[in-house]
Order: structure tokens, then sequence, then C-alpha cells
């Protein structure tokens, strides 16, 4: 097999022969064109023969650089013959000059294409034959790009988190105004120290919401572990989309939060609304309007439903069947209440006015739900007109032992007086176990 060394050295001896050519028809000599054509064909085939051997990208553009000159060698050897028929004088002699400078700057080309390769000369043997030429490659420099750093090269700063999840209160969550929630957020530490119980949640920007201005972390959670971290918030007065944001604030007093460099804050977003009206046809009956009325216990607004029992704040809840002590399970629709804990511990809550007329009367059931061993309650019904005082209608004791509580007052002391009636209940001393119910409470 032919070597692309021995045919790059073949491919360069023929292109000086054609130099030499263009040397004589500057200086006047008789050309033979038919020979010098004739030649030229014989390169020109050799070259494509050569070109079918090649299987080298960088033979392949030595090849490419070498169809050029010979091109521009055609053109010139076209027009000299084209130009003048003499052998070289006057204006044939300047057209040749014009066309030979044009080679050379082809000639220049190819240089400039295998300039990489140095070609070391060799002289013929006795036998007229010369040596495969010896190619030496001439390594080409770059300048070096520096790599892309990496996850792991780049520096993790002392105090990062990420957000995991919502535990309470995913964004856009209803509530009325003035309704208490406690917001909790799960994050990890993403960063390279220790969180130690004397960091603090600390309000950064927005709507408060009531909100302490720092709570204390209380634990302890290492680089990479979670920890859910919990504040009490009031919804706003008014009513619309409402947003805070906190950030975590290190023992020695630095904050941060979220994102790669531990800037950003987590925040809690929700939409106020006003509490909805009596229904029109029934006004009177409290289940069914249970989200009119403004629920509050000793420690604030409940919110309405509740998102969970609540035993240490109150909660309240809307049931269509609910099970009574001793297993019962009522059709008709009731209000499950728990109150707040600690003494004075209570629930309460107040209905938009209604107008009593003559011949109504106030119905309900109360009692303990299933399953609460430890209820021990108090019941009561109060009203108020006109924004003036609270005045009791009547109260219940129950337990949980069996028994219910069938109410009904005659109302007719307060015919045509626009009322706000108030349902409560009270803990006893403790609200272990209060689950309590209104069933079916309606004014007819």
């Amino acid at each position: 097999m032919i070597s692309w060394q021995s045919i790059t050295y073949g491919m360069i001896k023929q292109l000086r022969h054609l130099e030499r050519i263009q040397t004589q028809i500057l200086d006047g000599a008789v050309i033979d064109y038919g020979n010098l054509f004739s030649m030229a064909g014989v390169y020109e085939v050799q070259i494509e023969k050569e070109y079918r051997m090649m299987k080298n990208r960088r033979s392949i553009l030595i090849l490419a650089a070498t169809g050029v000159l010979l091109g521009g060698l055609g053109c010139n050897l076209a027009t000299l013959i084209g130009g003048s028929g003499s052998s070289g004088t006057g204006e044939g002699v300047e057209t040749a000059a014009a066309a030979t400078v044009e080679a050379f700057n082809t000639r220049a080309v190819f240089e400039t294409l295998v300039a990489p390769f140095t070609l070391t000369p060799q002289q013929p043997t006795s036998s007229g034959q010369f040596p495969a030429a010896t190619i030496t490659s001439v390594p080409i420099t770059a300048t070096p790009i520096p790599p892309t750093p990496t996850a792991s090269q780049i520096a993790v700063p002392c105090n990062r988190a990420d957000f995991i999840k919502d535990v309470t209160i995913p964004d856009g969550t209803i509530f009325y105004p003035e309704e208490r929630f406690t917001k909790t957020w799960r994050l990890q530490n993403s960063g390279s120290c220790t969180w130690t119980p004397d960091y603090t949640i600390v309000f950064s920007d927005g709507h408060a919401m009531s909100s302490l201005a720092l709570v204390t972390l209380d634990e302890t959670v290492t680089p990479g572990g979670n920890v859910d971290i919990s504040i009490d918030l009031t919804a706003p007065d008014d009513p619309g989309d409402h947003a805070g944001e906190w950030k975590l604030q290190s023992n020695d007093g630095v904050l941060f939060g979220l994102g790669s460099a531990g800037e950003k804050s987590f925040w809690a977003k929700i939409d106020v609304k006003e509490r909805p009206k009596l229904d029109a046809n029934r006004p009177g009956d409290f289940a069914l309007n249970y989200k009119s009325a403004r629920w509050e216990s000793s420690t604030g607004v409940v919110t309405c439903p509740s998102l969970a029992e609540d035993f240490k704040n109150g909660a309240v809840f809307h049931s269509d069947a609910p099970k009574l002590e001793g297993g019962y399970q009522d059709d008709e629709p009731a209000i499950v209440l728990i109150p707040s804990d600690g003494s004075g511990g209570m629930i309460k809550g107040r209905y938009p006015p209604i107008r009593v007329t003559v011949g109504n009367d106030f119905h309900a059931l109360v009692g303990c739900m299933d399953n609460s061993p430890d209820c021990d309650v108090t019941f009561e019904l109060s009203y108020r007109v006109d924004g003036g005082a609270e005045t009791s209608l009547g109260t219940w004791q129950e337990k949980s032992e069996g028994n219910y509580t069938d109410i009904l007052l005659d109302l007719n002391a307060l015919d045509g007086k626009d009322v706000e009636f108030i349902l409560t209940v009270l803990n006893n001393g403790s609200s272990k176990d209060d689950r309590v119910f209104w069933l079916s409470p309606q004014i007819k």
C-alpha cells in the first residue's frame, strides 16, 4: 500500500515541476503547450488516483490545495495561449507574468495549508529514484479552556435552607377576616453549619399577619436534616390576597433562607374572603349557615371550618351525618365544636342578626360525640340586640354518659327584633376529649 507521506511528496515534486515551467514562461522561453497540457492531464489523473487512496483528513486537505494550484496554473496557461500567438514577448509576456503572479498566490495558499507538515528534502539515489519523503508532523497548540466547575466544586454556604413542602396552609387557602391559623413549613438544612435551638424565624417582608417578631427554632438540625417550623398567624381584616415572607436567623444574627446563596425568603400566601351572608330562604338554620358566624375561642378567632382538631385553640366543623355518643349515627346536619384548653377555655359562634317573629322557637339536640370518654362541657345559648350586652337564654351541662339534651325555647319575647344569636361551649376546666355537637340547631 502506498503511504500518504510518499503520495504527498510526489505531489509536491509535480508541483515544483509546474513551477519551473512558469519560470520559463516569465523568461520568455518557447513552450510546447501541447506537451504541457498532456503532462497536466497525466498529473490530474495521477492526483485523482492518489485521492482515492487517501483516507486521512489532512491528506484530503492537501489534495484540495493542490487542485486549487493546478486550477490556477491551468487558467494561466489558457491565458497565455489565448492572449498571444507569439513565443512569449510583448503583450503575451505581460499577460503571462500577471497570470504567474496569480499562480504564486495560489501556491501561497497551498503552502499555508501544508505548513503543519515539514518535508525533509531527499537526494535521488544512484539509480535515479527518490526515496520516500520523511514528513514530520508539527503539533498544533491551542489555548486550554478551563473546565466548568461541577456542583461538588462550588462552595456550600454555612447557612442555607431548601424548601421541602407546605405542611399546613398551602398557597391560596381561604380564610375569613381575623381567623387564626398556624403555618408550618418543612425545610432542609442544605448549608454546611448545624442549626442550633437558638436560631430563630424572623419576619422579612410583606404582611406580618400579626405574627411575633421572631420565633425560636428550639431544635438542632444538622446539615442534610429536615425540620418543621411553625408560626401562628391571623388573617387580615381586608378581603383579598395577602402574603408574608420569613427568613431564618443564625445565633450570630445572620439572616438566611432559600436559594443557592441562601438569600430568598419562604412565605405564607392566603386569600381573605368576606363571610357569606345568611341563606335568604333559611336564615334561621344555624348548621346550614355555620360559615356566616364569627367563631372565636379564648385564644382568638377560629378558622371555619378548621383544618384539624385543635384542643388547644379550639375548632369548628360541619357534619352531615354525625356519630353521636354511644355510636348512634344521625342523618341530620350538626355543628361539631372543640373548645380551647385551660381555665376559661371555650368556643362561641356569633351569627348575623335574624328578624324574630311571633311563634318562633329555637330547637336543637346537644351532647358529646362518640369516642370522647372524658368529654365534660357546658352548652349555652345567648343573644344580643342592637349591639347591646349578651343575654343568656339557658345553659346545659353534658358529659360522656350516654344521654343527650333536647333544647326547645320560646322566642316570642323577641318578636319584631333583629337578634344576634350566640352558640357557646365551655370546657369546664379542660378541653380533653371535648368533641361536642349542636344537632340541627334552628329557629322555626
